[in-house]
């Protein structure tokens, strides 16, 4: 009798022998051998399931926003405006050692993004359920008269995105205020920016 091969779980192997080699080698260090080998599968298994390193980091860099995401779930329910901003924001900034991790996956996949128009197309589609999130949480907030009035929750929208996203990569070049505690600093900066003093 044939063996059954459980792909949707050979697939998911091999993006997190990818997470975890880029984690420990980068991304030059995670050639396609290596990802194989990590996994104990021939070479040229991996083909069979992402024709390319590239469309291997991209289901990679999917696997993290998708987890992210399951993250915020969790940590939003039952809450609302300002405090579920900081919530979803805490699972987004490098704050934890396996934080920064991901940013290091997100990383390399974004310089690939540089490279490839359709990624880039995929990779912005995927903002676009983040800003959805912010937007309604700032009305929330503006509703709940807890938002400053000057704030202009489209333009605040996106200067939010632009920092977590910036601040991945401040966590990996390092450097002064760019560690767990200075981020979580600069968060409780950013929510009370945008709050009604109390």
């Amino acid at each position: 009798m044939p063996k059954i091969v459980d792909h949707d779980q050979r697939r998911l192997d091999l993006v997190q022998a990818t997470l975890r080699l880029i984690v420990r080698q980068g991304l030059n260090g995670a050639t396609m051998r290596d990802i194989a080998t990590e996994v104990g599968f021939a070479n040229g298994v991996v083909k069979t399931y992402f024709g390319s390193k590239a469309d291997l980091l991209a289901a990679t860099y999917l696997y993290v926003f998708e987890a992210t995401n399951a993250r915020v779930a969790t940590s939003t329910t039952g809450l609302r405006g300002l405090d579920a901003l900081r919530a979803f924001a805490y699972e987004v900034l490098p704050v934890t050692p396996a934080l920064h991790d991901e940013a290091r996956v997100v990383l390399s996949y974004l310089a690939e993004v540089a490279q490839n128009p359709e990624h880039a197309r995929a990779t912005a589609e995927t903002m676009e359920l983040w800003r959805a999130w912010i937007v309604s949480w700032l009305g929330e907030a503006d509703a709940d008269g807890r938002l400053r009035a000057e704030v202009d929750i489209e333009s605040e929208t996106e200067v939010l995105l632009t920092y977590l996203l910036g601040a991945q990569t401040s966590a990996i070049i390092g450097g002064r205020g760019f560690d767990f505690a200075g981020f979580r600093a600069q968060l409780d900066y950013v929510i009370a920016r945008l709050g009604r003093p109390s």
